[in-house]
């Protein structure tokens, strides 16, 4: 997870510079690099074994979902997917990991993160995604 981390943020600033060349000025690149710095910091604070164990809940979970939709037990699924959202949202590793994303989305010539991901799809029922 470390090295991917870092490969995309060595690349994101040649993509940026690419696409906004003729509108970035120098100071403007200057301040992106920092900001960049600050985030690829911000990512390797967080504890890399946590983030691995994570991924291996997450994966078991989706596993344990998708089953239970298959087999109409729709509520359970559901029941499931809000308490593992819950504990996402509790983890100290995830907030940090939202943290580092922020910084990385309030750069110059990068694309915001959309906030709904958590809050727009509440009405949605986990087995209809």
């Amino acid at each position: 997870m470390k090295r991917p981390t870092t490969i995309l943020l060595l690349i994101l600033p040649c993509i940026c510079v690419a696409q906004n060349d003729q509108d970035m000025s120098d100071t403007d690149t200057q301040k992106m690099m920092q900001q960049m710095q600050q985030a690829q910091a911000c990512m390797a604070s967080i504890d890399q074994a946590e983030l691995k164990k994570f991924e291996q809940q997450a994966t078991q979970m989706d596993t344990s979902i998708k089953a239970l939709c298959a087999s109409g037990k729709r509520d359970e699924a559901q029941e499931e997917a809000v308490a593992f959202a819950r504990d996402v949202s509790n983890n100290p590793s995830m907030r940090k990991m939202q943290e580092c994303s922020k910084m990385m989305s309030s750069m110059p010539g990068m694309p915001a993160i959309p906030q709904s991901a958590a809050g727009e799809d509440n009405n949605r029922h986990i087995c209809d995604q």
